[in-house]
């Protein structure tokens, strides 16, 4: 049996490694990307069929998509437009987001109250219901540019949502001694002394990654 990571695609063949996946311990996680053991999935064989297509969903009239986001929302959203555009070599458009999105980051109120535990709320919520939708309207739409955004979108929030419940397990300690990467281009989070060579999920090399600093303390 083969088990495929679902952030990097690495494969764990049983047959291979001599040892039953069940059988890793739960502290287990995947040689490349350190995404954790619950992210792999079995290998489907070819000759399973496909799953049905996912219900289209009715399309929004221009803007609408957006008029329930927060600001702060905005922000994030403008800042991964800038990237992908920055992947495309758009020079122009990556300027026009990365203003828009300093724009609502200036005007962004802090948020009240944020705990761990509301941003892997939110995290699940992105993995059980935007992802789902987004690929039915990139479906419908047959855009494959958007389709590419979402996968990328829906491996970077997965390892996202694995590391925030291991600190909702581990606390500090998880971090003790080790640093934090986040690639430039996809978002990617990376723990570890040093980024890998390629990142798992865009394939960009490890310049591409920035090191995240610890605020000082107050």
């Amino acid at each position: 049996m083969r088990y495929v990571c679902s952030v990097c695609g690495y494969v764990y063949d049983e047959e291979r490694e001599g040892k039953p996946f069940s059988e890793l311990p739960e502290s287990w996680k995947c040689p490349v990307c350190k995404a954790a053991k619950p992210l792999f999935a079995p290998d489907a064989p070819d000759d399973v069929p496909a799953p049905a297509a996912e219900p289209a969903v009715s399309a929004a009239a221009p803007g609408e998509e957006y008029a329930g986001l927060t600001v702060g929302e905005l922000a994030a959203l403008c800042s991964n437009l800038a990237r992908g555009c920055e992947k495309q070599y758009n020079a122009t458009a990556q300027a026009l987001f990365t203003e828009l999105a300093g724009y609502f980051s200036a005007v962004s109120p802090e948020h009240e109250s944020p705990t761990v535990e509301k941003l892997a709320e939110m995290l699940r919520a992105d993995l059980g219901v935007r992802y789902p939708n987004m690929q039915a309207a990139a479906s419908a739409a047959g855009d494959r540019g958007l389709q590419r955004v979402r996968v990328w979108g829906e491996k970077v929030t997965n390892m996202l949502s694995s590391l925030v419940a291991q600190y909702m397990s581990e606390g500090e300690a998880m971090l003790r001694g080790t640093d934090i990467w986040v690639c430039s281009v996809c978002g990617f989070v990376y723990i570890g002394g040093r980024p890998p060579e390629l990142c798992p999920v865009c394939k960009v090399p490890a310049w591409k990654f920035d090191k995240i600093e610890g605020r000082a303390s107050a």
